[in-house]
């Protein structure tokens, strides 16, 4: 039996990082494994902020053993503040995934909600709607990040499945962290 891809996804920002880890079975089916949000305070040091959103990872991965990391991709916004501790929350969570010697990917909002909910354009309603409907939840994922998170680890495992690549050539660190997993699976 193939056994799933343990995803990690991760909704980077400074006050409240989404965490959500799913595992996805090669029929594209889902489960929840664990899905939180790691919360620093807004008035501590920019440093303290980064090193609670680091352990708050780590812990992660240390308890549930991900095989791969997929973390939203920073995009432009109007604040630049805002864009500013999403960069560097993104930039510990690439970090953590280094030290682990997990393979990590980037997606965009856009990329995510069009997995999700089939439109790129969706609310965070949609998504929430959307998650909880795939991993079959009793009540929607929240807060939003925590969806967002979910969200952002079903479409790194939709997207980048258990499949060779179309030219025939070497895997995706993705589809290399799916193969490994199946060979540890079938132990």
């Amino acid at each position: 039996m193939v056994g799933p891809l343990r995803v990690l996804g991760i909704d980077p920002g400074l006050t409240r990082c989404g965490v959500g880890i799913v595992d996805v079975a090669s029929n594209r089916s889902a489960t929840l494994v664990h899905v939180g949000v790691i919360r620093s305070a807004a008035n501590a040091p920019i440093e303290k902020r980064l090193a609670t959103i680091a352990a708050g990872i780590r812990a992660a991965i240390a308890e549930h053993h991900p095989h791969v990391v997929a973390v939203e991709r920073v995009f432009s916004q109007q604040n630049r503040s805002t864009v500013m501790g999403t960069a560097q929350a993104s930039g510990i969570a690439l970090l953590v995934a280094a030290e682990n010697d997990l393979p990590a990917a980037t997606h965009t909002p856009t990329e995510v909600k069009a997995a999700v909910t089939g439109y790129g354009a969706a609310d965070k309603l949609q998504v929430q709607t959307m998650v909880a409907r795939i991993l079959r939840l009793d009540a929607l994922p929240q807060p939003a990040d925590a969806a967002d998170a979910l969200a952002l680890a079903l479409c790194h495992a939709w997207r980048s499945g258990p499949r060779a690549t179309s030219t025939g050539g070497s895997l995706t660190p993705a589809q290399k962290a799916w193969a490994d997993a199946e060979r540890l699976t079938r132990r």
